[in-house]
């Protein structure tokens, strides 16, 4: 029996909770509402300058409730914003994690970025990939 009686929403919280774990570790906050903070910060940042159809494709590869953060506040018929290189990508996610943002905040994108990467599949992470400006993609581990 499920703790709250549905095991897919059991399942999905179990998930969101996996990756903003591994989020916390593969950047080393030591913080689980920072991680959430970070995820949600570079979630936003990226599904903020994907075409509509592409940001569908990406969330549908996402556990339930990261689907949810992905989408939060989302305004598609404002997308895909004016994001023009790495530099406005970062001030972007700042913006979005709001106070006191990791120090390293280039290898904190890049941690969730390797999340992504090993918890989507190889074409999303392609189809992403081809869909960034070229110095917002070395944030990307190869």
């Amino acid at each position: 029996m499920s703790a709250l009686g549905l095991k897919i929403i059991d399942e999905s919280v179990q998930q969101a909770n996996i990756w903003i774990n591994e989020v916390d570790y593969r950047v080393g906050l030591v913080n689980k509402q920072r991680a959430y903070r970070l995820l949600r910060a570079v979630l936003h940042a990226l599904r903020d300058q994907l075409t509509p159809d592409t940001a569908a494709h990406l969330s549908a590869q996402l556990p339930i409730f990261v689907r949810g953060i992905f989408y939060e506040g989302y305004n598609p018929s404002s997308m895909p914003a004016a994001i023009r290189d790495k530099d406005d990508f970062i001030a972007r996610v700042v913006a979005i994690f709001g106070p006191e943002p990791p120090e390293d905040i280039t290898g904190a994108i890049g941690g969730v970025f390797d999340v992504l990467d090993a918890r989507l599949s190889p074409g999303e992470m392609a189809q992403l990939r081809g869909q960034m400006a070229r110095d917002i993609r070395a944030l990307f581990a190869d």
